[in-house]
């Protein structure tokens, strides 16, 4: 059976905790009642996660690129400086 896109947003409604209590807590209650509800639900929720863990990855990447311009470009060298003297880092 093809998910719909109202079942697919009642159920985001549901785990994000948005939109009105009431239509949250039908939607709670269809999911403890239909086993394939349940199911979408939980693939719903587990795509979440994965795009949640990928975005915190992309970031840190990125995090990682900066640092490393930051403290190996010769036109940061001032800055460089300000940092370890903060952090008294020795060479």
């Amino acid at each position: 059976m093809r998910t719909s896109l109202n079942e697919t947003l009642e159920i985001e409604n549901l785990l994000l905790q948005q939109g009105n209590l009431p239509d949250r807590l039908l939607t709670e209650a269809k999911t403890l009642t239909n086993a394939e509800l349940r199911k979408t639900a939980e693939w719903q929720l587990t795509a979440y996660e994965v795009i949640r863990l990928h975005g915190r990855q992309k970031l840190l990447q990125e995090i990682r690129q900066v640092e490393h311009q930051l403290f190996s470009m010769s036109k940061y060298q001032s800055f460089q400086h300000r940092i370890m003297s903060i952090f008294k880092f020795k060479r």
